[in-house]
């Protein structure tokens, strides 16, 4: 007779689900008996697959009871609609399980993992190359069912787009899976989650992947080592790792297991390469070091790279306890020849950088690195000093000439159009994946406006704590639920935190910026609490949504290119990249060169600066500033001065020029020189009268500014110190200029001394050259 069906209990009585096929209860022998092969075969694939006229009472069912009894109770277990296809479906995988167990010699029991995906297949097309004609489409599935609980076959990503989600309904019960998903959801929908068509499909996927992995459909039993798990096989991929990322935020916040990780210091700790016991050395001093994560890793990532050079190049300093001043020295110069790519674990990303030679900011960095390491190691007593590392390891001076301060500013032109840009963002702007905009428009706005008017590096805007915006009027505040409109002269006050070079301060800043942050604080949805980067605390950071806090490279990646795009501007300039740094240049320039400019401790106290050397970097002195303060500066006047020249064409055009009379006069303000050289005499500005001179009130001097046929000129005169002087300073540097002069022949010849001419005579034309125009021109 047949075997009784087997019906197992898959519930303890507290509701949570068990295996319900433990192997202590069945005969688990690999190896197939001979009666067993014989009566499969007897029995027949019409007997195994039970069609309409197969023989229940055939005495084979009793032989092969050992085999037959676990099929039926994973079949009983499974939670299916009770139709005829389905029961039809699960007696072809019991026929096919006792086909391939007779035909191997080996059952079930024994199959390893390759063996079941074999035949299951990695597609439903290489499942019919192995599968028996009479096997359908629908047998993989169950046939997988009865391989995860017959097996314990877990590999499900070796099997393409296989139904995780059906699969789990049929092992763990859909009543089951749906409640414990529906626990994710309550939790991921406070922290802004759109649970859309996209994130329905992923998030029940990744769900049921990690409970098939973890043998358990409870939320209660997923524990951290299971979420590091499938990040060490790298199981998933693409955008499920960001689903599986809020899905263990979910369930710590459930209390369950840690919070993931940060992505840095995971990364940095998955680099190896090099010599061991070098690797060995920066695993301790990683551990050890108080430095920020960040730092941490960048550190780590660059011994590592030492590490390579020293297993290719000095092999036998692969132990920093054999490190010398020599060996330092030779590290120094082999990285001053080296090229981007060399000595790195992989080279994906460098594009068209790779080759070329490292620029003098990434060797100092990778100098200071390694004196960073060897210094420490030596003050906490794990190395004996062999050197300084502070003279051994010193950057060269050809590195540190190249190096310094350099904060691009962006043209003027070039930043009206992005601040434009900014300010009339609307959503159809923001850049969009399949389910949507991955942030909310609300957020994009705030954080936009925030790089635009705060003037903040990107790293402390995405740092910036709930309710960081504060309202001042006429000095006293303006409560948050007030129902007044803001005043037009209302002040808003931004509170930055702990920054890079100092502690926290607050700012003032333009009322736009603010009205963004409380539009976006109004709608953002409840976040758990992080912790800070750079102090440690947990904080609710403003810019935080779906559990996962904004990244430090959206304002690069995304925020830029957009405005970019909107403005009709290219995202590059002569001076690089636009990157959310340059706008804290841009800004702190535009306030110094400002109409009513902030001083330089005023904008040291506005960018948070420790000193004022470090703002002087930033307050750049623009162009115009600078072409405005050199035109008042005078220096052409300074040095060259103008007189007028009366130019007497009569004269020139009837040949009498030629016969010695004058036709060039300059005018002195009292008269006239008709000296031809005139800005050779050395009397030109203290004027002797000497034979050449013309006084004004002559009638010679009537005579000619009566002439029709003038010309009007001016001429340039370059002056002396002396003669500068005498212009600029006045009676004092005259009359020293007239001492000096007095015995010094005039053109006609006779001296000042001898034409006995008084001082205050001489004055005049040091006036009227004074009241001359400003720069050489010909009319």
């Amino acid at each position: 007779m047949r075997a009784p069906s087997l019906v197992i209990v898959t519930e303890d009585t507290d509701g949570r689900w068990s295996w319900p096929v433990l192997q202590g209860r069945y005969d688990t022998a690999v190896v197939v008996r001979p009666a067993e092969a014989r009566a499969v075969l007897e029995l027949g694939v019409r007997n195994l697959r039970r069609l309409q006229y197969h023989d229940p009472a055939a005495p084979g069912w009793r032989v092969i009871a050992r085999l037959l009894g676990p099929l039926e109770a994973v079949n009983a277990a499974l939670d299916s609609p009770p139709t005829a296809h389905r029961r039809r479906a699960m007696l072809d995988v019991i026929a096919l399980l006792l086909t391939h167990s007779a035909q191997t010699g080996r059952s079930y029991w024994g199959w390893d993992t390759q063996e079941w995906a074999r035949l299951l297949g990695r597609t439903q097309a290489e499942f019919r190359q192995h599968a028996p004609a009479w096997a359908g489409d629908e047998v993989r599935p169950y046939l997988a069912a009865h391989a995860y609980l017959l097996g314990s076959f877990n590999e499900f990503h070796q099997l393409g787009s296989f139904q995780r989600l059906t699969l789990s309904w049929r092992i763990f019960g859909r009543e089951r899976i749906t409640s414990e998903i529906a626990r994710i959801r309550t939790v991921l929908g406070t922290w802004g989650y759109q649970l859309g068509q996209a994130d329905d499909t992923l998030l029940p996927s990744v769900a049921c992947q990690l409970f098939l992995l973890n043998h358990s459909p409870h939320l209660e039993d997923m524990d951290t080592a299971l979420f590091d798990r499938v990040r060490r096989d790298r199981l998933l991929e693409g955008s499920q790792l960001n689903t599986l990322h809020a899905l263990q935020r979910a369930v710590a916040t459930l209390g369950f297991c840690d919070p993931p990780l940060q992505s840095t210091g995971r990364h940095s700790a998955r680099a190896t390469g090099g010599a061991k016991i070098w690797e060995q050395w920066a695993d301790r001093w990683h551990n050890t070091s108080t430095l920020t994560p960040r730092v941490r890793g960048s550190i780590r990532s660059t011994l590592l790279r030492v590490g390579r050079w020293i297993a290719a190049e000095q092999p036998d300093a692969a132990d920093p306890t054999d490190w010398t001043r020599q060996t330092c020295a030779t590290w120094i110069a082999a990285l001053d020849r080296m090229k981007v790519g060399d000595y790195v674990q992989r080279t994906a990303g460098l594009g068209d950088r790779l080759g070329k030679p490292l620029e003098a900011p990434t060797k100092a960095g990778q100098i200071t690195a390694l004196r960073t390491f060897f210094r420490d190691c030596q003050e906490w007593e794990w190395l004996p000093r062999h050197f300084d590392p502070l003279r051994a390891l010193a950057i060269p001076r050809s590195i540190t000439a190249l190096l310094g301060p350099d904060p691009r500013v962006i043209a003027d032109e070039v930043w009206a159009k992005l601040l434009w840009a900014g300010l009339n963002l609307d959503p159809a702007d923001l850049p969009q994946t399949r389910s949507g905009h991955f942030y909310p428009f609300e957020l994009v706005r705030a954080v936009t406006l925030t790089w635009l008017f705060s003037g903040q590096r990107s790293n402390e805007i995405v740092r910036l704590r709930l309710g960081c915006i504060r309202w001042q009027h006429d000095g006293a505040p303006i409560a948050g639920d007030s129902e007044q409109v803001l005043a037009r002269d209302a002040i808003c006050l931004l509170d930055v935190p702990i920054h890079k070079t100092g502690t926290a301060f607050t700012k003032p800043v333009d009322p736009i910026l603010g009205q963004a942050i409380d539009a976006w604080q109004a709608v953002r949805p409840d976040q758990p609490k992080f912790t800070d980067r750079r102090t440690g605390e947990h904080v609710e950071l403003l810019f935080a949504v779906r559990a996962r806090r904004l990244s430090t490279s959206y304002i690069n990646n995304t925020v830029i290119p957009m405005l970019c795009r909107k403005a009709g501007v290219p995202d590059a300039d002569v001076r690089g990249n636009i990157t959310s740094h340059r706008a804290r240049s841009t800004i702190a320039s535009q306030l110094y060169n400002a109409k009513e400019p902030m001083t330089l401790f005023e904008l040291q106290a506005w960018l948070g600066h420790r000193s004022p050397q470090s703002t002087q970097y930033y307050a750049k002195i623009t162009p115009n500033t600078l072409s405005k303060a050199f035109s008042e500066a005078g220096y052409f006047e300074r040095n060259v001065r103008t007189i007028e020249v009366l130019v007497d064409r009569d004269a020139v055009a009837s040949g009498a020029a030629a016969t010695g009379e004058p036709w060039q006069h300059y005018d002195l303000g009292h008269g006239y020189c008709t000296y031809t050289f005139f800005e050779q005499c050395q009397h030109r500005m203290a004027c002797a009268r000497c034979d050449f001179y013309t006084p004004k009130d002559s009638t010679r001097a009537q005579l000619l500014e009566a002439k029709d046929n003038l010309q009007k000129m001016t001429a340039a005169i370059p002056l002396t110190d002396e003669e500068r002087a005498a212009v600029d300073d006045g009676q004092a540097a005259l009359d020293r200029l007239l001492d000096r002069l007095a015995d010094t022949p005039t053109p006609a010849g006779p001296t000042p001394r001898e034409l006995d001419v008084p001082a205050s005579a001489r004055l005049l034309p040091l006036i009227a050259v004074r009241q001359g125009s400003a720069g050489p021109a010909s009319r």
